[in-house]
């Protein structure tokens, strides 16, 4: 996977053919809970609709929602990713719409907006109940109109863009608390995908580890051959509360630690296995 961040800019930019497999692909999928969510990613995937990805922190959210650009028309245009949580509310409009030299103290220059950017595109916005209430009513005038204005600009330009949003936050609480808007969560929501947590997803595990591990011996220039039965057996009983991101950090450091040719019980983080011991769930087969 390529990124291509712009230092101090909450986005990065994704071009077409970059995104490394993750094993979480249609054809190597083994649980019915993963087989169902990338039918729904290739179904939705060629349309123009909005598309609403939830679920908890680590369960790929990113990746489902680049899968959705690559399986869709719009596949050779930018793929745009956008952190919400960064954006604060007196430099969103500036990194999602754009500004003229000058519109601001610290505007020296004119500078192209996210949406202007990835125009004929996608834009994910990532964590998008974390965006100031003032820029959601501007998101929402972009997404009925389909056009733009810059900070400082006198005009509209017209923009082309899909729009995928993705939250661990319960949208319709925010609602009623009113700090979310009721009108731009319809507008969003075309589109429902609900990303599994790595517990549900049984039967995947395997397929996750060995992906991870071929990365982390090709990152950490080793050469560890698989996990031992023993250490297998605690991948599966552990609960995954960080879900693949977790996973990919636990292989990643046992790869590390590992000093023959394979992982071991001793190679696995102290917190995961006092977890499982504390569950009183076996490890040892």
């Amino acid at each position: 996977m390529h990124r291509y961040p712009r230092r101090g800019s909450p986005y990065r930019r994704k071009n077409s053919g970059t995104e490394t497999k993750t094993g979480t692909e249609t054809g190597s999928a083994t649980s019915s809970t993963s087989k169902q969510l990338y039918d729904y990613i290739r179904i939705v995937a060629p349309t123009n609709m909005s598309v609403l990805i939830v679920g908890e922190s680590g369960t790929g959210k990113e990746h489902a929602a680049h899968m959705i650009h690559e399986y869709s028309p719009r596949s050779a245009a930018p793929f745009i990713a956008v952190d919400c949580g960064s954006l604060s509310r007196e430099l969103a409009p500036s990194e999602l719409f754009g500004h003229l030299k000058g519109a601001f103290t610290s505007a020296v220059a004119n500078k192209k907006g996210v949406f202007e950017v990835a125009n004929g595109g996608t834009v994910f916005l990532d964590e998008v109940g974390n965006l100031p209430y003032d820029v959601q009513i501007q998101l929402l005038r972009a997404l009925q109109e389909r056009k733009i204005r810059p900070v400082g600009a006198a005009n509209d330009i017209t923009i082309d863009v899909r729009i995928i949003v993705a939250t661990n936050e319960n949208l319709e609480a925010a609602i009623a608390a009113g700090r979310f808007r009721e009108d731009l969560y319809h507008r969003l929501d075309e589109f429902m995908l609900r990303m599994p947590p790595l517990r549900e997803r049984h039967g995947d595990l395997p397929r996750y580890v060995e992906h991870f591990l071929e990365n982390a011996n090709q990152e950490l220039n080793k050469n560890i051959k698989g996990f031992s039965r023993d250490a297998m057996a605690a991948m599966e009983h552990y609960a995954w509360k960080g879900n693949l991101r977790e996973l990919r950090n636990v292989v990643r450091r046992a790869v590390l630690f590992a000093s023959g040719d394979e992982v071991t019980l001793q190679n696995l983080p102290s917190s995961m296995l006092e977890s499982i011991a504390r569950s009183d769930t076996p490890v040892h087969v």
